[in-house]
């Protein structure tokens, strides 16, 4: 399910979507938050550009709502349904996962965004040696 060559694998990890050899991140901890956007420009293995176009990453804007979401649900069924607290609690737990999982959600939206536009190639080596 996690496998090399899947769009689960990338954006879990944060590798390159092309040929999932490196991090497209400076930084591996999404907590470092003065670096939580810093990519690299390229993959050095493939040379793909993750930047494709300028401000290419503003669209994951929109897949970062639906993952908020999907956390502020999650929150929601663990804290009212699963432990049986009162709805400002819940309310409550809301709040916080957001807030504690937003490098994370950052993070995953812009894996998300880039996995629409760039695929898994499994013959990216050979690729690469007919370029050269």
């Amino acid at each position: 399910m996690f496998k090399k060559g899947t769009k689960l694998n990338s954006i879990l990890t944060g590798s390159c979507p092309k040929c999932q050899e490196e991090g497209m991140y400076v930084e591996k901890n999404p907590y470092k938050l003065k670096s939580v956007f810093e990519m690299h420009e390229q993959c050095s293995h493939c040379g793909t550009y993750y930047k494709i176009e300028p401000s290419f990453f503003y669209g994951a804007m929109y897949v970062s709502y639906g993952v908020g979401i999907a956390f502020g649900v999650a929150a929601f069924v663990i804290s009212y349904l699963f432990l049986g607290s009162t709805l400002k609690t819940a309310f409550i737990a809301i709040i916080l996962t957001l807030i504690v999982f937003m490098p994370i959600i950052m993070r995953l939206s812009r894996n998300i965004w880039i996995n629409f536009f760039v695929h898994y190639d499994k013959d990216w080596k050979n690729h690469i040696n007919k370029n050269n």
